[in-house]
């Protein structure tokens, strides 16, 4: 018998998702994009996703096989579309989320990456991974560095290639593997979110379909001191940040990582000033 993830409403309280990521790693977040946004972020996607090939180059070819041949990968997201950038990264629920998990080990946190991963017909199972090795030289045992959200575009199905998250795996070993009964499968209705930790173990679906694409979004946040994984100062460079609200704008990673309260110092100013101001005065 295969595990089950849990389900709660995306306005759920903070506490009963944050309680569920502590003990599970993972919640499927019901109704977390409403019919009107979802039809309007699609809508948005629909013309640069066209313009995508399966299995366009990378940065590696173990990344390009880690992507999938088949699968039409959409950076940059912030910039190419508005509703993106002014109403689902700064999804409240979410950013609920990270406040508590995230924020008792950073000043602010900040847009890991987010991407579409259009999943063709034929695409192979995902290899099962935690997002947080990329920042493989952290020293063990550590705090949780990232909340990430796969985001279903489309209904999610096992045929057309779900998620597959492993509850509980956040706790286990680095060395410990899954078997075949541990691994769930996020099945759920479009507009509905896969919300997990950075140390939980998961990986795309096999898309056994014969014609049907499966599209989701995955975004990611991470600790406010930390390397990016996309570089969103050249993704979102200044020309199309400064057209988008403050908040955004510092998810970004244009605010400055101000930890002088905290008995810390700063990050990432321009000329000793926090890029948010140079970007409101017009000097950035």
């Amino acid at each position: 018998m295969a595990a089950e993830l849990g389900h709660l409403k995306a306005d759920a309280p903070t506490s009963e998702i944050v309680s569920r990521l502590e003990s599970d790693g993972a919640v499927v977040l019901d109704d977390f994009l409403a019919g009107d946004l979802l039809a309007r972020f699609n809508a948005d996607l629909d013309g640069a996703l066209e313009q995508e090939t399966e299995g366009k180059a990378v940065l590696s070819p173990a990344i390009q096989w880690f992507m999938g041949a088949k699968t039409r990968h959409l950076t940059a997201v912030a910039a190419r579309s508005r509703v993106f950038a002014e109403e689902v990264l700064v999804h409240p629920a979410l950013l609920a989320v990270c406040d508590e998990i995230l924020l008792p080990n950073c000043a602010n946190y900040r847009l890991n990456i987010a991407h579409v991963l259009d999943r063709g017909p034929g695409s192979e199972q995902q290899m099962l991974h935690r997002d947080e090795l990329v920042w493989v030289h952290l020293p063990e045992p550590h705090p949780e560095v990232q909340v990430a959200a796969v985001i279903a575009l489309e209904d999610f199905t096992a045929e057309n290639g779900a998620t597959r998250i492993v509850p509980g795996s956040h706790r286990w070993p680095r060395e410990r593997q899954p078997q075949t009964g541990e691994l769930a499968v996020a099945e759920m209705p479009a507009g509905s979110a896969v919300v997990y930790l950075g140390s939980t173990i998961h990986g795309g679906g096999a898309n056994t379909t014969d014609s049907r694409r499966r599209r989701g979004m995955h975004m990611s946040f991470n600790l406010g001191w930390l390397r990016t994984e996309e570089n969103n100062y050249l993704s979102v460079p200044p020309e199309i940040a400064r057209q988008l609200p403050e908040k955004a704008q510092a998810l970004l990673g244009y605010a400055a990582h101000d930890a002088l309260s905290a008995g810390g110092g700063y990050l990432g100013v321009v000329d000793t000033r926090d890029p948010l101001q140079l970007l409101k005065t017009g000097e950035l």
